[in-house]
């Protein structure tokens, strides 16, 4: 069975390298980091993965306009997007099953095991 690809965006290095090193470890998912928001589309569109977890905030590009250009982009248009935030604690995405722009929302203090088994849920594997 071929691995997930998962592509991570977001400005925080804090964030990309544990979160894409437990998703490998996991011998299921490719994953790709993407630190700059600008650049988010373009790496979509040569990686081709099949869920990006996307920053809300970040300091060159806001994570809605980065997903709003991939929703317009054809080749990445049907790719799910799923928001990480630490705006939002684990608690409150849960009590209100927050979606921001339509989008699921997770808090990025969520368990590496808990955004796993989200992810399964997504794209399987």
């Amino acid at each position: 069975m071929a691995k997930k690809r998962i592509l991570i965006i977001d400005d925080s290095d804090d964030i990309t390298t544990p979160l894409k090193l437990y998703l490998e470890k996991t011998g299921a998912y490719e994953v790709c980091v993407e630190n700059a928001g600008s650049h988010g589309l373009g790496t979509a569109k040569a990686f081709k993965p099949d869920l990006i977890l996307l920053d809300v905030m970040m300091p060159d590009m806001d994570g809605g306009d980065v997903a709003t250009q991939l929703e317009e982009e054809p080749s990445t248009s049907k790719i799910p997007v799923v928001f990480l935030t630490a705006a939002v604690t684990k608690e409150e995405v849960a009590a209100k099953r927050t979606t921001l722009g339509g989008r699921p929302l997770l808090s990025k203090l969520t368990s590496l095991q808990d955004i796993i088994a989200y992810i399964k849920k997504i794209v399987g594997a």
